[in-house]
């Protein structure tokens, strides 16, 4: 059938410069493309051709997947694995293109009836910010916008351990929950955790650390966060644990923790949202916290290439409905921050396929319980999920975009001593 799917399918294949393995469904009843495609893409109304066309990045694109205006069935994996795709369509691409191409996009999009007033974001985008970057209030208003959205949400596609980070895959490991026990204890190995430490969680989540530490290691454990979601559920976890004398959890923000000394001190994708200007103090903060030869572990989301030392707050997908003000940064810049701090680097272990299992697992958990999540979080937030776990399951299974680290590092103690045992023989089951 011709019709409006084969202008767009050819407009999209001009504006990426390769030929797109997709169908394409238009309003109009067309489609084009292989029919035995794994990923079909439908432009439900003119307004998803409009948001590209003022948004020519994956903002644009994300913006027409999560209000609906445009859908996909089929193997979303598929469709966001074209080679390259979103860096394609951003405004680099078009200026290459020659003025004959660029004139006749603008003809098939008038074609079509695309051109118009620029649509309203999606309500959940979040496009205004208020204080400094990475200050208390402005932190404590985006790691909000990210985590206090309904804890049974996050139930639905975390599972049963309610871990929100990557999780540990070693040979035999299959399940979700079995990954995550796995990464939880190894944790707690690296920290060589003993009964009657004290353990500092920065960025506690929804207490799974706390309470694994506690219940294994016979440790007392302080857990802070800024999302007043989660500690209600982590406290309540905890209670019902019978832990309440040595669990406590705080809404409480890392630099205001002032009760130290701890024996060891966690922080489970957490750092991701301090930011490069703030690594220094985020480092030296947690390295007073400690008490000589204590353990500090550091787990995070890394680039896989350098920065510049200024960051941009780019109007990206990630940024606007994700994390906002989150920094990926190289491990270079947090190993430098520790070492300044007086820390000495141990150990750093490199998790990214793992994280990219642990994704792919997500995936899987939202998909079986689409229905519910929608009831819980509506359909916009839904699909903002799942976008946002399959590119990130693809962008980890990658060796050239993202990865994550495991860092280890010890506060030296008389004469430099670190407490630290020849080998590595115990961490690893």
């Amino acid at each position: 059938m011709t019709g409006a799917a084969t202008k767009v399918l050819t407009l999209f294949e001009e504006l990426v410069g390769i030929e797109l393995p997709i169908q394409v469904r238009c309003w109009d009843g067309s489609q084009a493309g292989p029919p035995d495609a794994a990923a079909r893409v439908f432009f439900r109304n003119r307004r998803a051709l409009r948001r590209v066309l003022y948004s020519p990045n994956e903002l644009g694109l994300a913006r027409a997947y999560v209000s609906g205006d445009l859908d996909v069935d089929g193997d979303i994996f598929a469709l966001l694995d074209v080679p390259d795709l979103v860096s394609r369509i951003g405004e680099h691409r078009l200026a290459g293109m020659s003025a004959r191409t660029i004139a006749r996009s603008v003809v098939t999009f008038v074609g079509l009836g695309a051109v118009g007033l620029p649509p309203s974001p999606p309500e959940i985008e979040m496009r205004s910010k208020r204080g400094k970057r990475h200050s208390k209030s402005r932190d404590s208003a985006t790691v909000s916008h990210h985590y206090d959205v309904g804890n049974r949400f996050y139930e639905l596609f975390l599972g049963p351990s309610m871990v929100y980070s990557c999780g540990y895959w070693p040979d035999g490991i299959v399940s979700l929950e079995d990954a995550q026990r796995e990464k939880l204890d190894l944790i707690c190995r690296k920290l060589d955790l003993k009964p009657g430490m004290r353990l500092l969680d920065v960025g506690c989540g929804w207490g799974s650390m706390a309470l694994h530490a506690a219940q294994n290691y016979g440790v007392d454990v302080v857990g802070v966060s800024l999302s007043r979601e989660q500690v209600e559920y982590a406290k309540a976890r905890v209670a019902d644990a019978g832990l309440t004398e040595h669990i406590e959890v705080r809404v409480q923000d890392y630099r205001d923790v002032d009760d130290g000394p701890y024996d060891a001190i966690s922080s489970i994708g957490m750092s991701e949202h301090v930011g490069l200007a703030n690594l220094p103090v985020y480092a030296a903060h947690l390295y007073g916290l400690l008490k000589p030869e204590g353990r500090f572990l550091n787990h995070a989301i890394a680039s896989v290439k350098s920065l510049p030392d200024k960051v941009v707050d780019a109007p990206g997908f990630i940024d606007r409905y994700i994390f906002p003000d989150g920094e990926i940064l190289p491990l270079s810049k947090t190993v430098d921050a520790l070492e300044r701090s007086g820390f000495e680097t141990r150990d750093s272990d490199a998790l990214r396929e793992h994280y990219a299992l642990t994704l792919r697992a997500w995936v899987a958990n939202l998909r079986e319980n689409w229905d519910a999540a929608v009831a819980e979080v509506g359909d916009a937030r839904v699909r903002t999920w799942l976008l946002y776990l399959a590119a990130s399951a693809l962008g980890f299974e990658e060796a050239h975009r993202l990865t994550i680290h495991q860092v280890l590092a010890v506060k030296p103690g008389e004469r430099g001593s670190s407490g630290m045992p020849r080998s590595r023989r115990n961490w690893y089951r």
